[in-house]
């Protein structure tokens, strides 16, 4: 209710209360999103509560506001706890806000979800455009009838005596049965050498053979996994070993539809719908180049037209989305055994092509100090110039830090990069330092002051800083005390009472049900804003039709990590054992790994670059580095710093996937 319907009365206690929550919801939506309420009516609504991200469908929202009139558009954005409404006249939507405010609708779950809308004058929302599947990446629906789903499905016995070899456990999240050769989840591989008894069960020898007939597949498999998947489960996202398997693998999802994503090393993500009875090829670039996997959740969002194709990507048309339900689903994922070595067309990503082994954990001061000139300043130095296009942008909490130092300050930033924060307070005397020569001749060329030098050796004289910097730069040493040592070395430079910011990258990239700008940036290419004014003609928005994509080729990218664990944090340092490579705009399973940068083209110093996430099909083939990180766990920066003498914690807090913390001397 208005500010002027509020004087004409006062107000009940229910009222007060619905107010109150219509007011927070109000704060939230301009906080978190960005979304501009006003006091004043029109024609559009934002529903805070109404959204496919807590489970409300189209299906139960629409009849609910079509309630109070003739609903114009409802854009319902992906994965968000609100929507947009327009109605076909100010009196219908005054009517909504009057009598929808605090209604109780329940979602299928059977939760309670109370609604609360506010007016906007205009609704927008980001829509990606249409992009193609990955390449290699094929759908075919209905390849089997319902029939054959039922004898499939009947045939496997979940019950059968554990020393059958083809049984195996239940895993964390679902069941599985391996036939030809078990599939060893922790490598993504099997053992050649080992094969199962009996082989492939008999009951797909037919299905196959009419498979392999009909084109759909070019190799008969020998290897066999079925998983059984309860509803709010998932796969962790991975690439079959290119060693292990052919080109063509293939799943078969029988019993409930889903929604699997696959996403490309740059982070671009592209969900693809895999309706029941659909076989998915995955070959080429698909099979090698992107890795695939199933989000746990109780609901996919799904296109809410399909022209009767419900293969596909589903894209982020906010105009037809709406929630899927998903069942128990039973995949058949075959595959064919490789006995000679895999010779595709992406050897920096193939195990059989490697040129170089991941490096393993370091066991001394010595080893670590090689991985990071070889996996750290090595790859800076090449990438110096690429690097630097993408970093622009300064950190507010940062940029605070800065701005509240006093006047003629002495900072030194430690690890200084392309010295985006040498200029943020020109009354304080900063001067950069970093490792990289070509990173300080930018700093330089920008009429900074920076120098090269090893963040453990500063040649800066004690205590004379009043305050120092160490942004992205200690996660790079690769042993708990060398990390130590780099904090100490701030310590060292700052006067007493002199204060320093230390920035990490965490290893929790989604953080009080919030993800990281690092996890929300895996999306789809670029795209154009959907918008509903309420200065704009009426457009026929709801009954739009997803296009025909079923039969387009396609490419995806998501890649796997096999130290993944729940809860906690994972540092794994077995004798001789290899650091994992990360999967980029994908949560973190190991707290020490390689993470890829993508170098595009040869830019010079300060030249500007594309994107590091363009338009599917226009990936070019520059090199992929690696980089070593330490990401550091909830509390872990904290007990670094408490090791060091005279010094105090003044804050610490979590930033956008970092964790931070302000010392001071004392």
């Amino acid at each position: 209710m208005d500010k002027n319907h509020q004087s004409n009365y006062k107000l009940s206690k229910t009222e007060k209360k619905l107010l109150r929550k219509q007011i927070k919801a109000r704060h939230t939506l301009l906080r978190h999103e960005g979304i501009e309420t006003v006091f004043y009516a029109t024609q559009s609504l934002v529903v805070a509560n109404g959204g496919l991200g807590n489970g409300v469908s189209r299906n139960q929202l629409f009849p609910v506001l079509e309630k109070c009139g003739l609903v114009d558009a409802l854009l319902m954005p992906p994965n968000k706890p609100y929507s947009f409404v327009r109605y076909a006249t100010m009196e219908e939507s005054k009517k909504a806000y009057d009598t929808l405010n605090g209604e109780e609708i329940v979602d299928d779950l059977g939760q309670k979800i109370i609604l609360y809308l506010n007016f906007v004058e205009k609704a927008q929302w980001k829509e990606f455009g249409l992009q193609a599947l990955p390449p290699g990446l094929m759908v075919i629906e209905e390849i089997i009838s319902s029939e054959d789903e039922k004898i499939l499905l009947e045939s496997v016995n979940w019950t059968e005596d554990t020393d059958n070899q083809n049984f195996q456990k239940s895993l964390k999240h679902r069941r599985v049965k391996h036939f030809g050769y078990e599939f060893h989840y922790e490598n993504n591989n099997v053992d050649k050498d080992k094969p199962l008894p009996g082989g492939l069960p008999d009951i797909c020898d037919s299905i196959l053979e009419k498979w392999l007939k009909e084109g759909f597949i070019k190799h008969k498999p020998d290897q066999l996994t079925v998983n059984q998947y309860e509803p709010g489960h998932g796969i962790p996202a991975h690439i079959d070993t290119h060693s292990a398997f052919e080109d063509e693998i293939i799943s078969l999802s029988l019993g409930s539809d889903i929604v699997m994503d696959f996403k490309h090393p740059d982070g671009i993500t592209v969900p693809v719908m895999l309706p029941c009875r659909s076989l998915l090829v995955m070959t080429g670039e698909s099979r090698y180049l992107w890795t695939h996997g199933i989000t746990p959740r109780k609901f996919d969002t799904v296109q809410a037209s399909s022209r009767g194709h419900k293969s596909g990507i589903i894209t982020s048309d906010v105009e037809d989305l709406t929630l899927n339900k998903r069942g128990i689903r039973t995949s058949f994922t075959f595959r064919k055994v490789r006995q000679t070595p895999c010779n595709c067309s992406y050897p920096l990503v193939c195990d059989s092509q490697m040129k170089e082994t991941s490096p393993s954990f370091p066991e001394n001061d010595k080893e670590a100090s090689q991985l990071e000139q070889e996996y750290v300043h090595r790859v800076y130095e090449e990438i110096a110039g690429h690097f630097s296009s993408t970093r622009h942008t300064p950190w507010p909490h940062i940029v605070a830090f800065l701005k509240d130092l006093p006047n003629g300050s002495l900072v030194a930033d430690i690890g200084c990069g392309n010295g985006k924060y040498l200029g943020i307070n020109k009354e304080l005397h900063m001067i950069g330092c970093d490792h990289s020569q070509n990173l300080v001749d930018i700093c330089r060329e920008r009429q900074y002051q920076a120098i090269v030098c090893d963040a453990l050796s500063v040649p800066i004289r004690s205590g004379s800083c009043d305050a120092c910097l160490s942004i992205a730069v200690i996660h790079h040493f690769a042993t708990a005390e060398r990390r130590v040592a780099a904090l100490q070395e701030l310590v060292r430079l700052l006067r007493p009472g002199g204060k320093a910011l230390v920035y990490v990258w965490a290893m929790e990239q989604e953080y009080k049900k919030n993800k990281s700008k690092y996890l929300r940036e895996n999306r789809i290419g670029q795209g154009k804003k959907k918008e509903i004014s309420s200065h704009t003609p009426v457009q026929e928005l709801l009954m739009k039709q997803m296009p025909d994509v079923g039969n387009q080729d396609a490419a995806c990218s998501v890649p796997s990590n096999n130290d993944f664990q729940e809860g906690g944090c994972i540092s794994r340092k077995g004798t001789n054992s290899k650091l994992p490579i990360h999967i980029n705009r994908t949560s973190f399973h190991s707290q020490d790994l390689l993470v890829p940068w993508h170098l595009k083209g040869n830019p010079g110093k300060d030249k500007a670059v594309e994107p590091l996430c363009g338009p599917l099909g226009s990936h070019d083939s520059g090199p992929v580095l690696h980089r070593y990180y330490h990401v550091f766990c909830e509390g872990e920066l904290e007990a670094a710093c408490q090791t060091l003498s005279n010094v105090s914690i003044l804050q610490s807090y979590y930033d956008q996937g970092n964790w931070c913390v302000i010392l001071q001397k004392v």
